[in-house]
Protein backbone atom coordinates (compact mmCIF):
# COMPACT_ATOMS: atom_id res chain seq x y z
CA UNK A 1 0.00 0.00 0.00
CA UNK A 2 1.25 3.19 -0.67
CA UNK A 3 0.69 6.78 -2.20
CA UNK A 4 2.32 9.04 -3.94
CA UNK A 5 2.50 13.04 -4.13
CA UNK A 6 1.47 15.23 -7.51
CA UNK A 7 3.22 14.50 -10.52
CA UNK A 8 4.74 11.30 -9.60
CA UNK A 9 5.49 8.84 -12.34
CA UNK A 10 2.71 6.24 -12.75
CA UNK A 11 3.75 2.64 -12.94
CA UNK A 12 2.36 0.57 -15.65
CA UNK A 13 -0.04 3.59 -16.22
CA UNK A 14 -0.24 1.93 -19.93
CA UNK A 15 -0.17 -2.05 -18.84
CA UNK A 16 -2.75 -4.77 -20.31
CA UNK A 17 -4.46 -4.38 -16.71
CA UNK A 18 -5.35 -1.08 -16.73
CA UNK A 19 -6.47 -1.20 -20.60
CA UNK A 20 -8.37 -3.90 -19.66
CA UNK A 21 -10.18 -2.82 -16.49
CA UNK A 22 -10.59 0.92 -18.37
CA UNK A 23 -12.45 -1.08 -21.41
CA UNK A 24 -14.43 -2.72 -18.64
CA UNK A 25 -15.40 0.01 -16.75
CA UNK A 26 -16.48 1.67 -19.85
CA UNK A 27 -18.92 -1.32 -20.73
CA UNK A 28 -20.26 -1.22 -16.97
CA UNK A 29 -20.41 2.18 -17.03
CA UNK A 30 -22.79 2.51 -19.82
CA UNK A 31 -25.28 -0.50 -18.10
CA UNK A 32 -24.80 0.42 -14.03
CA UNK A 33 -27.20 3.92 -14.05
CA UNK A 34 -29.74 1.77 -15.90
CA UNK A 35 -29.89 -0.95 -13.72
CA UNK A 36 -33.33 0.20 -11.98
CA UNK A 37 -34.72 -0.41 -15.04
CA UNK A 38 -33.55 -3.92 -15.30
CA UNK A 39 -35.04 -4.29 -11.64
CA UNK A 40 -38.26 -2.92 -12.09
CA UNK A 41 -38.03 -5.27 -15.55
CA UNK A 42 -37.37 -7.97 -13.60
CA UNK A 43 -40.41 -7.76 -11.16
CA UNK A 44 -42.73 -7.16 -13.61
CA UNK A 45 -41.49 -10.49 -15.42
CA UNK A 46 -41.81 -12.36 -11.71
CA UNK A 47 -45.42 -11.10 -10.85
CA UNK A 48 -46.91 -10.92 -14.27
CA UNK A 49 -45.77 -13.57 -16.79
CA UNK A 50 -47.98 -16.79 -17.07
CA UNK A 51 -46.10 -18.42 -14.52
CA UNK A 52 -45.52 -15.67 -12.57
CA UNK A 53 -46.60 -14.82 -8.96
CA UNK A 54 -49.97 -12.94 -9.79
CA UNK A 55 -50.65 -13.17 -13.64
CA UNK A 56 -52.08 -10.47 -15.79
CA UNK A 57 -51.92 -11.07 -19.23
CA UNK A 58 -52.39 -7.61 -20.67
CA UNK A 59 -49.20 -7.16 -18.56
CA UNK A 60 -47.59 -10.37 -19.35
CA UNK A 61 -48.17 -10.85 -22.24
CA UNK A 62 -50.46 -14.14 -22.65
CA UNK A 63 -53.50 -14.93 -23.37
CA UNK A 64 -56.16 -12.35 -25.15
CA UNK A 65 -58.24 -9.03 -24.31
CA UNK A 66 -61.08 -8.79 -26.77
CA UNK A 67 -60.33 -11.36 -29.11
CA UNK A 68 -56.73 -9.44 -29.66
CA UNK A 69 -53.47 -11.19 -28.17
CA UNK A 70 -51.54 -9.28 -25.47
CA UNK A 71 -48.24 -7.97 -26.38
CA UNK A 72 -47.61 -7.02 -22.56
CA UNK A 73 -44.77 -4.77 -21.53
CA UNK A 74 -42.07 -7.13 -20.41
CA UNK A 75 -41.06 -7.56 -24.19
CA UNK A 76 -41.23 -3.80 -25.02
CA UNK A 77 -39.44 -2.56 -22.22
CA UNK A 78 -36.49 -4.99 -23.21
CA UNK A 79 -36.96 -4.51 -26.76
CA UNK A 80 -36.64 -0.98 -26.58
CA UNK A 81 -36.28 0.75 -23.04
CA UNK A 82 -33.40 -0.90 -22.40
CA UNK A 83 -31.53 -1.02 -24.84
CA UNK A 84 -32.20 2.86 -25.64
CA UNK A 85 -31.11 3.84 -22.16
CA UNK A 86 -27.90 2.03 -22.69
CA UNK A 87 -27.50 3.58 -25.71
CA UNK A 88 -28.32 7.07 -24.62
CA UNK A 89 -25.70 6.29 -21.35
CA UNK A 90 -23.23 5.33 -23.94
CA UNK A 91 -23.12 8.28 -26.03
CA UNK A 92 -23.90 10.62 -23.06
CA UNK A 93 -20.30 9.07 -21.75
CA UNK A 94 -18.70 10.17 -25.10
CA UNK A 95 -20.23 13.28 -26.26
CA UNK A 96 -22.68 14.64 -23.58
CA UNK A 97 -26.19 15.43 -24.67
CA UNK A 98 -25.19 15.50 -28.79
CA UNK A 99 -23.54 11.90 -28.49
CA UNK A 100 -27.00 10.78 -26.18
CA UNK A 101 -28.94 11.63 -29.44
CA UNK A 102 -27.09 10.20 -32.15
CA UNK A 103 -26.07 7.18 -30.82
CA UNK A 104 -29.65 6.65 -29.89
CA UNK A 105 -31.00 6.96 -33.21
CA UNK A 106 -28.32 4.80 -34.49
CA UNK A 107 -29.41 2.06 -32.09
CA UNK A 108 -32.80 2.52 -32.66
CA UNK A 109 -32.10 1.25 -36.44
CA UNK A 110 -30.25 -1.58 -35.18
CA UNK A 111 -33.50 -2.56 -32.62
CA UNK A 112 -36.14 -2.41 -35.71
CA UNK A 113 -33.94 -4.16 -38.04
CA UNK A 114 -33.65 -7.14 -35.93
CA UNK A 115 -35.73 -9.77 -34.30
CA UNK A 116 -33.34 -10.39 -30.90
CA UNK A 117 -32.65 -8.44 -28.27
CA UNK A 118 -30.36 -5.59 -29.09
CA UNK A 119 -28.44 -4.55 -25.90
CA UNK A 120 -25.25 -5.64 -27.52
CA UNK A 121 -26.26 -3.36 -30.15
CA UNK A 122 -26.77 -0.20 -28.27
CA UNK A 123 -23.52 -0.90 -26.20
CA UNK A 124 -21.72 -0.54 -29.65
CA UNK A 125 -24.14 1.44 -31.65
CA UNK A 126 -24.62 4.50 -28.73
CA UNK A 127 -21.04 5.27 -27.70
CA UNK A 128 -19.95 4.90 -31.67
CA UNK A 129 -22.38 7.34 -33.25
CA UNK A 130 -21.46 9.83 -30.27
CA UNK A 131 -17.58 8.83 -31.39
CA UNK A 132 -18.95 10.08 -35.00
CA UNK A 133 -21.11 13.15 -34.34
CA UNK A 134 -17.81 14.34 -31.99
CA UNK A 135 -15.85 13.89 -34.93
CA UNK A 136 -18.51 15.61 -37.54
CA UNK A 137 -18.51 18.78 -35.05
CA UNK A 138 -14.73 19.22 -35.16
CA UNK A 139 -14.45 19.46 -39.39
CA UNK A 140 -16.19 23.27 -38.50
CA UNK A 141 -15.49 24.25 -35.22
CA UNK A 142 -14.90 27.58 -35.58
CA UNK A 143 -15.93 27.95 -38.74
CA UNK A 144 -20.07 28.74 -38.74
CA UNK A 145 -21.26 31.64 -39.22
CA UNK A 146 -22.83 33.74 -36.47
CA UNK A 147 -26.50 32.77 -36.36
CA UNK A 148 -26.09 30.16 -37.99
CA UNK A 149 -24.89 27.62 -34.76
CA UNK A 150 -28.08 25.78 -34.12
CA UNK A 151 -29.06 25.29 -38.11
CA UNK A 152 -25.73 23.57 -38.36
CA UNK A 153 -26.04 21.66 -35.72
CA UNK A 154 -29.19 20.26 -35.64
CA UNK A 155 -29.57 19.25 -38.90
CA UNK A 156 -25.69 18.01 -39.15
CA UNK A 157 -27.07 15.72 -36.62
CA UNK A 158 -30.04 14.89 -37.95
CA UNK A 159 -28.37 13.81 -41.47
CA UNK A 160 -25.69 11.85 -39.25
CA UNK A 161 -28.31 10.00 -37.41
CA UNK A 162 -29.96 9.48 -40.36
CA UNK A 163 -27.73 7.59 -41.99
CA UNK A 164 -26.41 5.96 -39.22
CA UNK A 165 -30.27 4.77 -38.28
CA UNK A 166 -30.28 3.42 -42.42
CA UNK A 167 -27.17 1.78 -41.53
CA UNK A 168 -28.20 -0.29 -38.88
CA UNK A 169 -31.93 -1.07 -39.72
CA UNK A 170 -30.38 -2.43 -42.90
CA UNK A 171 -26.83 -4.14 -42.20
CA UNK A 172 -25.64 -4.05 -38.41
CA UNK A 173 -28.92 -5.23 -37.12
CA UNK A 174 -28.18 -8.88 -38.97
CA UNK A 175 -24.73 -8.91 -37.98
CA UNK A 176 -25.40 -8.32 -34.23
CA UNK A 177 -28.49 -10.67 -34.74
CA UNK A 178 -25.98 -13.41 -35.53
CA UNK A 179 -23.78 -12.69 -32.86
CA UNK A 180 -26.28 -12.58 -29.98
CA UNK A 181 -27.76 -15.80 -31.29
CA UNK A 182 -24.88 -17.21 -31.83
CA UNK A 183 -23.47 -16.70 -28.34
CA UNK A 184 -27.46 -17.64 -26.84
CA UNK A 185 -26.52 -21.00 -28.34
CA UNK A 186 -23.03 -21.30 -26.70
CA UNK A 187 -24.51 -21.11 -23.34
CA UNK A 188 -27.20 -23.15 -24.13
CA UNK A 189 -24.75 -25.74 -25.27
CA UNK A 190 -22.74 -25.68 -22.12
CA UNK A 191 -25.83 -25.65 -20.26
CA UNK A 192 -26.93 -28.59 -22.10
CA UNK A 193 -23.19 -30.57 -21.88
CA UNK A 194 -23.35 -29.56 -17.68
CA UNK A 195 -20.16 -27.45 -18.55
CA UNK A 196 -21.42 -24.17 -17.25
CA UNK A 197 -19.48 -24.29 -13.59
CA UNK A 198 -16.04 -24.36 -16.17
CA UNK A 199 -17.23 -20.46 -16.33
CA UNK A 200 -16.21 -19.98 -13.10
CA UNK A 201 -12.45 -20.30 -14.22
CA UNK A 202 -12.51 -17.28 -15.68
CA UNK A 203 -14.80 -15.31 -13.64
CA UNK A 204 -13.91 -15.68 -10.66
CA UNK A 205 -10.17 -14.59 -10.86
CA UNK A 206 -11.85 -11.61 -13.10
CA UNK A 207 -13.42 -10.54 -10.40
CA UNK A 208 -11.04 -10.30 -7.96
CA UNK A 209 -9.45 -7.70 -10.29
CA UNK A 210 -12.16 -5.62 -10.48
CA UNK A 211 -13.58 -6.87 -13.46
CA UNK A 212 -16.43 -8.01 -11.95
CA UNK A 213 -18.95 -5.08 -13.13
CA UNK A 214 -18.00 -5.54 -16.77
CA UNK A 215 -18.65 -9.30 -16.47
CA UNK A 216 -21.69 -8.96 -14.92
CA UNK A 217 -23.40 -5.75 -16.27
CA UNK A 218 -21.13 -5.96 -19.76
CA UNK A 219 -22.10 -9.55 -20.96
CA UNK A 220 -24.20 -11.80 -18.59
CA UNK A 221 -27.02 -9.12 -18.16
CA UNK A 222 -27.62 -8.87 -22.16
CA UNK A 223 -27.76 -13.11 -22.15
CA UNK A 224 -29.36 -13.60 -18.98
CA UNK A 225 -32.22 -10.78 -20.22
CA UNK A 226 -32.85 -13.12 -23.52
CA UNK A 227 -33.05 -16.60 -21.52
CA UNK A 228 -36.09 -14.47 -19.36
CA UNK A 229 -37.80 -13.13 -22.38
CA UNK A 230 -37.64 -16.63 -23.64
CA UNK A 231 -38.51 -18.77 -20.55
CA UNK A 232 -38.71 -16.49 -17.38
CA UNK A 233 -35.62 -17.03 -15.77
CA UNK A 234 -32.15 -17.25 -16.04
CA UNK A 235 -29.10 -19.16 -14.37
CA UNK A 236 -26.52 -16.67 -15.86
CA UNK A 237 -27.56 -13.95 -13.66
CA UNK A 238 -26.03 -15.80 -10.46
CA UNK A 239 -22.73 -16.61 -12.31
CA UNK A 240 -21.15 -13.83 -11.04
CA UNK A 241 -23.95 -12.35 -8.39
CA UNK A 242 -23.62 -15.20 -6.28
CA UNK A 243 -22.37 -13.77 -2.25
CA UNK A 244 -21.29 -17.22 -0.88
CA UNK A 245 -17.15 -17.73 -2.72
CA UNK A 246 -16.57 -14.02 -1.20
CA UNK A 247 -18.86 -15.81 2.06
CA UNK A 248 -16.60 -18.25 2.43
CA UNK A 249 -13.16 -16.60 2.15
CA UNK A 250 -14.52 -13.98 4.95
CA UNK A 251 -15.60 -16.99 7.31
CA UNK A 252 -12.36 -18.45 7.18
CA UNK A 253 -10.15 -15.70 7.78
CA UNK A 254 -12.80 -14.84 10.69
CA UNK A 255 -11.92 -18.47 12.00
CA UNK A 256 -8.50 -19.23 11.11
CA UNK A 257 -6.71 -15.90 9.41
CA UNK A 258 -3.87 -13.94 11.44
CA UNK A 259 -3.55 -10.17 11.99
CA UNK A 260 -5.67 -7.57 10.96
CA UNK A 261 -7.19 -9.61 8.25
CA UNK A 262 -8.79 -11.91 10.73
CA UNK A 263 -9.93 -8.78 12.62
CA UNK A 264 -11.77 -6.70 9.78
CA UNK A 265 -13.28 -10.26 8.38
CA UNK A 266 -16.35 -10.26 10.12
CA UNK A 267 -17.26 -7.13 9.72
CA UNK A 268 -16.63 -7.53 6.07
CA UNK A 269 -19.00 -10.27 6.00
CA UNK A 270 -22.13 -7.79 7.09
CA UNK A 271 -20.87 -5.77 4.02
CA UNK A 272 -20.49 -8.35 1.15
CA UNK A 273 -23.17 -11.04 2.38
CA UNK A 274 -25.86 -7.95 2.77
CA UNK A 275 -24.43 -4.90 1.85
CA UNK A 276 -23.67 -6.81 -1.52
CA UNK A 277 -20.58 -5.12 -2.34
CA UNK A 278 -18.28 -8.02 -3.05
CA UNK A 279 -14.96 -5.66 -3.71
CA UNK A 280 -14.96 -6.10 0.39
CA UNK A 281 -13.58 -9.04 0.13
CA UNK A 282 -10.99 -9.38 -3.13
CA UNK A 283 -8.02 -7.88 -1.07
CA UNK A 284 -8.00 -11.11 1.10
CA UNK A 285 -7.49 -12.97 -1.88
CA UNK A 286 -4.88 -10.92 -3.18
CA UNK A 287 -2.94 -10.63 -0.46
CA UNK A 288 -2.98 -14.47 -0.78
CA UNK A 289 -3.23 -15.52 -4.50
CA UNK A 290 -3.80 -19.46 -3.38
CA UNK A 291 -7.46 -18.33 -2.13
CA UNK A 292 -8.17 -18.44 -6.21
CA UNK A 293 -8.20 -22.01 -6.30
CA UNK A 294 -11.00 -21.48 -3.37
CA UNK A 295 -13.40 -18.81 -4.82
CA UNK A 296 -13.17 -20.68 -8.08
CA UNK A 297 -13.99 -24.47 -6.88
CA UNK A 298 -16.64 -22.08 -4.86
CA UNK A 299 -17.82 -20.62 -7.80
CA UNK A 300 -18.24 -23.74 -9.91
CA UNK A 301 -20.11 -25.39 -6.97
CA UNK A 302 -22.30 -22.51 -6.97
CA UNK A 303 -23.49 -23.06 -10.69
CA UNK A 304 -23.28 -26.41 -10.52
CA UNK A 305 -25.99 -26.76 -8.26
CA UNK A 306 -27.75 -23.93 -9.67
CA UNK A 307 -27.72 -26.35 -12.93
CA UNK A 308 -28.88 -29.05 -11.24
CA UNK A 309 -32.03 -27.51 -9.72
CA UNK A 310 -32.81 -25.43 -12.66
CA UNK A 311 -33.09 -22.46 -10.87
CA UNK A 312 -32.28 -18.86 -11.75
CA UNK A 313 -33.38 -15.00 -11.37
CA UNK A 314 -35.86 -13.06 -13.47
CA UNK A 315 -33.43 -9.83 -13.28
CA UNK A 316 -29.91 -8.70 -12.01
CA UNK A 317 -28.83 -8.85 -8.61
CA UNK A 318 -27.51 -5.70 -8.36
CA UNK A 319 -25.62 -5.26 -6.24
CA UNK A 320 -25.24 -8.84 -5.37
CA UNK A 321 -26.63 -9.00 -2.18
CA UNK A 322 -28.13 -11.93 -0.66
CA UNK A 323 -31.57 -9.57 -0.22
CA UNK A 324 -31.17 -8.73 -3.77
CA UNK A 325 -30.74 -12.00 -4.92
CA UNK A 326 -33.75 -13.43 -3.37
CA UNK A 327 -35.84 -11.01 -4.17
CA UNK A 328 -34.66 -11.32 -8.06
CA UNK A 329 -35.32 -15.02 -7.86
CA UNK A 330 -37.87 -16.57 -9.75
CA UNK A 331 -40.78 -18.27 -8.07
CA UNK A 332 -39.97 -22.01 -8.63
CA UNK A 333 -36.09 -21.35 -8.06
CA UNK A 334 -35.74 -20.42 -3.98
CA UNK A 335 -34.25 -23.56 -3.28
CA UNK A 336 -32.09 -24.03 -5.12
CA UNK A 337 -30.54 -20.82 -5.18
CA UNK A 338 -30.04 -20.80 -1.51
CA UNK A 339 -29.09 -24.29 -1.90
CA UNK A 340 -26.37 -22.57 -4.78
CA UNK A 341 -25.29 -19.54 -1.94
CA UNK A 342 -24.92 -22.06 1.00
CA UNK A 343 -23.29 -25.04 -0.88
CA UNK A 344 -20.32 -22.13 -2.70
CA UNK A 345 -20.33 -20.75 0.26
CA UNK A 346 -19.17 -23.86 2.46
CA UNK A 347 -17.07 -25.04 -0.67
CA UNK A 348 -14.64 -22.07 -0.55
CA UNK A 349 -14.98 -21.45 3.23
CA UNK A 350 -13.37 -25.42 3.60
CA UNK A 351 -10.42 -24.91 0.86
CA UNK A 352 -9.43 -21.54 1.68
CA UNK A 353 -9.33 -22.69 5.41
CA UNK A 354 -7.07 -25.52 4.71
CA UNK A 355 -4.73 -22.94 3.24
CA UNK A 356 -4.56 -20.52 6.44
CA UNK A 357 -4.29 -23.50 8.48
CA UNK A 358 -1.12 -24.95 6.42
CA UNK A 359 0.08 -21.87 6.65
CA UNK A 360 -0.62 -20.23 9.65
CA UNK A 361 2.24 -20.93 11.58
CA UNK A 362 4.72 -19.45 8.46
CA UNK A 363 2.18 -16.30 8.62
CA UNK A 364 2.77 -16.02 12.28
CA UNK A 365 6.28 -16.01 11.97
CA UNK A 366 6.42 -13.23 9.09
CA UNK A 367 3.80 -10.60 11.12
CA UNK A 368 0.50 -11.82 9.53
CA UNK A 369 1.90 -11.75 6.14
CA UNK A 370 1.15 -7.42 5.78
CA UNK A 371 2.02 -4.50 7.43
CA UNK A 372 -1.16 -4.94 9.84
CA UNK A 373 -0.06 -7.13 12.05
CA UNK A 374 3.07 -5.19 12.91
CA UNK A 375 1.21 -2.69 13.38
CA UNK A 376 -1.11 -4.27 15.98
CA UNK A 377 2.15 -5.08 17.32
CA UNK A 378 3.26 -1.46 17.40
CA UNK A 379 0.14 -0.65 19.00
CA UNK A 380 0.09 -2.65 21.94
CA UNK A 381 3.94 -1.85 22.39
CA UNK A 382 3.85 1.61 22.55
CA UNK A 383 0.01 2.71 23.67
CA UNK A 384 -1.05 4.35 20.72
CA UNK A 385 -2.72 4.18 17.67
CA UNK A 386 0.01 3.60 14.82
CA UNK A 387 -2.43 3.07 12.00
CA UNK A 388 -0.54 6.10 9.77
CA UNK A 389 2.57 4.04 9.88
CA UNK A 390 1.17 1.31 6.71
CA UNK A 391 1.06 4.33 3.94
CA UNK A 392 4.19 6.19 3.93
CA UNK A 393 3.88 10.14 3.90
CA UNK A 394 2.14 11.90 1.02
CA UNK A 395 5.31 13.31 -0.37
CA UNK A 396 5.89 9.96 -2.33
CA UNK A 397 7.49 7.49 0.00
CA UNK A 398 6.93 3.82 0.61
CA UNK A 399 5.27 2.37 3.40
CA UNK A 400 8.09 2.20 6.23
CA UNK A 401 9.38 -1.33 6.72
CA UNK A 402 10.29 -1.32 10.55
CA UNK A 403 8.88 0.08 13.44
CA UNK A 404 12.34 2.14 13.80
CA UNK A 405 11.49 3.53 10.17
CA UNK A 406 7.65 3.67 10.73
CA UNK A 407 8.79 6.38 14.32
CA UNK A 408 11.28 8.16 12.65
CA UNK A 409 8.87 8.89 9.50
CA UNK A 410 5.84 10.11 11.65
CA UNK A 411 7.67 11.73 14.97
CA UNK A 412 7.51 9.06 17.50
CA UNK A 413 5.22 8.63 20.14
CA UNK A 414 1.96 10.54 20.50
CA UNK A 415 2.92 12.31 17.20
CA UNK A 416 1.57 10.89 14.03
CA UNK A 417 1.76 13.25 11.47
CA UNK A 418 2.25 12.92 7.72
CA UNK A 419 4.67 14.92 5.60
CA UNK A 420 1.97 17.94 3.64
CA UNK A 421 2.51 18.92 0.38
CA UNK A 422 2.21 22.58 -0.79
CA UNK A 423 -1.20 21.65 -2.67
CA UNK A 424 -4.16 22.65 -0.16
CA UNK A 425 -6.54 19.64 0.15
CA UNK A 426 -9.83 20.47 -0.15
CA UNK A 427 -11.80 18.28 -2.65
CA UNK A 428 -11.17 14.68 -1.85
CA UNK A 429 -12.65 11.65 -4.10
CA UNK A 430 -13.01 7.97 -3.30
CA UNK A 431 -13.21 6.58 -6.72
CA UNK A 432 -13.88 2.77 -7.59
CA UNK A 433 -14.90 0.70 -10.84
CA UNK A 434 -18.63 1.97 -11.00
CA UNK A 435 -18.62 4.81 -8.61
CA UNK A 436 -20.80 3.31 -6.48
CA UNK A 437 -20.30 0.14 -3.61
CA UNK A 438 -17.26 0.30 -1.82
CA UNK A 439 -16.22 3.67 -2.77
CA UNK A 440 -19.68 5.19 -1.29
CA UNK A 441 -18.92 2.91 1.85
CA UNK A 442 -15.22 4.20 2.00
CA UNK A 443 -16.07 8.01 1.46
CA UNK A 444 -18.62 7.65 4.15
CA UNK A 445 -15.95 5.91 6.51
CA UNK A 446 -13.55 9.07 5.85
CA UNK A 447 -16.16 12.01 5.75
CA UNK A 448 -16.90 10.06 9.14
CA UNK A 449 -13.70 10.13 10.60
CA UNK A 450 -12.96 13.98 9.07
CA UNK A 451 -16.25 14.98 11.26
CA UNK A 452 -14.87 13.63 14.26
CA UNK A 453 -11.68 15.16 14.11
CA UNK A 454 -13.34 18.48 13.28
CA UNK A 455 -12.46 19.31 10.29
CA UNK A 456 -14.21 21.96 8.20
CA UNK A 457 -14.19 22.88 4.46
CA UNK A 458 -13.14 19.32 2.97
CA UNK A 459 -15.40 17.56 0.86
CA UNK A 460 -15.71 14.24 0.20
CA UNK A 461 -17.47 12.29 -2.06
CA UNK A 462 -17.55 8.92 -4.11
CA UNK A 463 -17.10 9.02 -8.15
CA UNK A 464 -16.09 6.23 -10.93
CA UNK A 465 -13.00 6.33 -11.95
CA UNK A 466 -14.05 7.05 -15.58
CA UNK A 467 -15.46 10.11 -13.86
CA UNK A 468 -12.92 12.26 -12.56
CA UNK A 469 -12.46 15.27 -13.78
CA UNK A 470 -9.00 16.17 -13.15
CA UNK A 471 -9.65 19.25 -10.52
CA UNK A 472 -9.76 16.59 -7.57
CA UNK A 473 -6.89 17.38 -4.36
CA UNK A 474 -6.66 13.69 -3.80
CA UNK A 475 -8.12 10.67 -4.81
CA UNK A 476 -8.54 7.10 -2.95
CA UNK A 477 -8.42 4.19 -5.16
CA UNK A 478 -7.98 0.37 -4.28
CA UNK A 479 -4.95 -0.86 -4.89
CA UNK A 480 -5.61 -2.80 -8.01
CA UNK A 481 -7.55 0.30 -9.49
CA UNK A 482 -4.61 3.36 -8.63
CA UNK A 483 -3.14 3.09 -12.24
CA UNK A 484 -6.02 4.15 -13.42
CA UNK A 485 -6.87 6.85 -11.56
CA UNK A 486 -3.45 8.24 -11.99
CA UNK A 487 -4.05 8.13 -15.82
CA UNK A 488 -7.14 10.27 -15.58
CA UNK A 489 -5.17 12.67 -12.74
CA UNK A 490 -1.97 12.44 -12.74
CA UNK A 491 -1.47 15.92 -10.44
CA UNK A 492 -3.43 15.13 -7.28
CA UNK A 493 -1.93 13.21 -4.17
CA UNK A 494 -3.25 9.49 -4.39
CA UNK A 495 -3.61 7.01 -2.22
CA UNK A 496 -4.05 3.02 -2.26
CA UNK A 497 -6.15 0.86 0.18
CA UNK A 498 -6.94 -2.50 0.65
CA UNK A 499 -9.26 -2.50 3.35
CA UNK A 500 -12.53 -0.37 2.55
CA UNK A 501 -13.85 -0.06 6.59
CA UNK A 502 -10.74 0.15 8.13
CA UNK A 503 -8.26 1.43 5.99
CA UNK A 504 -5.13 2.77 8.26
CA UNK A 505 -4.51 5.56 5.64
CA UNK A 506 -7.67 6.92 6.40
CA UNK A 507 -6.37 8.24 9.78
CA UNK A 508 -3.34 9.66 7.63
CA UNK A 509 -5.42 11.91 5.60
CA UNK A 510 -7.09 13.27 8.49
CA UNK A 511 -3.88 14.05 9.96
CA UNK A 512 -2.74 15.95 6.91
CA UNK A 513 -6.21 17.88 7.26
CA UNK A 514 -5.41 18.63 10.52
CA UNK A 515 -2.46 19.71 10.13
CA UNK A 516 -2.93 22.11 6.71
CA UNK A 517 -5.11 23.96 9.25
Amino acid sequence: MTTTSAGATTREAGSGRVRVQKFGAFLAGMVMPNIAIFIAWGFITAFFIETGWTPVGVLGGFGTTDGVANVGVVGPILTYLIPLAIANQGGRMVYDIRGAVVGSIFTMGVILGSDSTMILGAMICGPLGAYLVKRMDRLWDGKIKPGFEMLVNNYSAGILGFGLFMAGFFWLSKLFSVIVVGLGNAVEGLINAHLLPLASLFIEPAKVFFLNNAINHGVLDQLGAQQVKESGKSILFLLEANPGPGLGILLAFTFFGVGAARASAPGAIIIQFFGGIHEIYFPFVLQKPIMFIAVILGGATGVATNVAFGSGLTGPASPGSIIAVLANTSRDSYLGVIASVVLSAAVSGVVASFFLIATRKRDLAAGGGDMSDALAKMQAAKGRDANAATAGVFAGSTAPATEEEAEATFGGVGSATTTSTATRVENIVFACDAGMGSSAMGASVLRNKIKKAGIEGVTVVNKAIANLTGDEDLIITQQQLTDRAKTMNPGAQHVSVDNFMNAPQYDQVVDQLANQK
